[in-house]
């Protein structure tokens, strides 16, 4: 799989520098499922109000945690944490992940109420290199991400389904169970076009969501 530019929100948090660079991080992507499928049927002012509060909610979770909340694109939130070793970054992203998971029920529940909205977050994580930059035309630069790790977080989170937290095998590698309470059980390897099969690990759910009902 190529490398995958991603466009990232131009902004300053605490402990991060913008500037480019190449370096190790655990690239976590945090998607919310169910507002795209609802978009139709609300008003777009409300579809933005709804995504707006989402990528808020999980970023301030992120930065919490010492990640940073890189890009916003579509229903889905890349973060990096950078700040550390392996291990360090590792259980930063993964308790960031766990607490999201832990936290947004309370949102959807008032999604549910208030609009009908029946929601749930996925989340996939990978660590490896990823370069780290400004970019974009004149005028609009934005920060960016690029890089094989971008693309396998990606791939991470199209495995996972909704409620679930997927991560690779270098980032459970990594992980010191001793101080991390994770629940994870290996998963059928990730096939990719071109390239060996990634062992992968998952924090399940019993049953596949119902956003039909």
């Amino acid at each position: 799989m190529g490398a995958a530019p991603v466009s990232i929100h131009q902004k300053t948090t605490v402990g991060f520098t913008p500037a480019t660079e190449r370096r190790q991080a655990v690239l976590l992507c945090t998607e919310l499922r169910g507002l795209a499928r609802m978009s139709e049927a609300l008003d777009p002012a409300l579809v933005i109000l709804l995504a707006n509060e989402f990528f808020c909610f999980a970023s301030d979770i992120v930065t919490g945690h010492g990640g940073e909340a890189v890009t916003s694109q579509h229903e889905m939130l890349l973060s990096a944490f950078t700040h550390g070793n392996a291990i360090q970054t590792s259980q930063q992203a993964v308790r960031a992940a766990q607490r999201i998971q832990a936290e947004f029920p309370a949102l959807a529940e008032r999604w549910r109420t208030t609009y009908g909205l029946r929601s749930a977050v996925a989340q996939g994580l990978h660590l490896g290199e990823a370069v780290l930059g400004i970019a974009g035309p004149r005028g609009a630069e934005r920060r960016v991400a690029f890089g094989d790790s971008v693309s396998l977080a990606q791939a991470m989170v199209s495995r996972a389904r909704a409620a679930e937290i997927v991560m690779s095998e270098a980032v459970m590698g990594a992980l010191s169970v001793e101080n991390l309470d994770l629940d994870a059980e290996p998963l059928p390897q990730l096939e990719l076009p071109r390239r060996t099969p990634i062992r992968i690990y998952g924090v399940l759910v019993e049953g596949r969501l119902d956003f039909t009902a």
